[in-house]
């Protein structure tokens, strides 16, 4: 159902491409999932939301205290070097340095987290 939405949506949202995003989005599925937490939190209501807000997962301190609301700018900056830019993230992840494949995968991110998977869930 995903990808008839990723189908239908304008794939160069965000300034990237969507389809391209979803086959990125793989490599975070180690960590996260889009309806449910796994070891990171879920992605569904991601972009609009505050860091380190859904309810009942445990957030480093740092991500709890960031201020950060996830928009395609903070995520592009948080997604090029967690650690760097959020010093006390629990993301051990060494980010994305293709400023290319961030576009990719914050455009995939702005589609599915609006979309049928996500609508209904606790993503919020």
């Amino acid at each position: 159902m995903l990808a008839a939405a990723l189908a239908c949506a304008p794939l160069h949202g965000a300034g990237g491409d969507a389809s391209a995003g979803e086959a990125i989005y793989a490599r975070c599925a180690a960590c996260h999932a889009l309806a449910y937490d796994r070891s990171g939190p879920r992605h569904c209501g991601l972009i609009g939301r505050r860091a380190g807000s859904v309810p009942g997962f445990a957030y480093s301190e740092a991500m709890r205290r960031s201020g950060i609301v996830w928009d395609a700018p903070a995520l592009d900056r948080f997604l090029a070097d967690p650690m760097r830019t959020l010093p006390g993230t629990s993301m051990a992840y060494a980010g994305i340095a293709d400023a290319g494949e961030r576009a990719d995968l914050i455009a995939f991110l702005a589609i599915a987290t609006a979309s049928a998977a996500c609508r209904g869930s606790a993503g919020r």
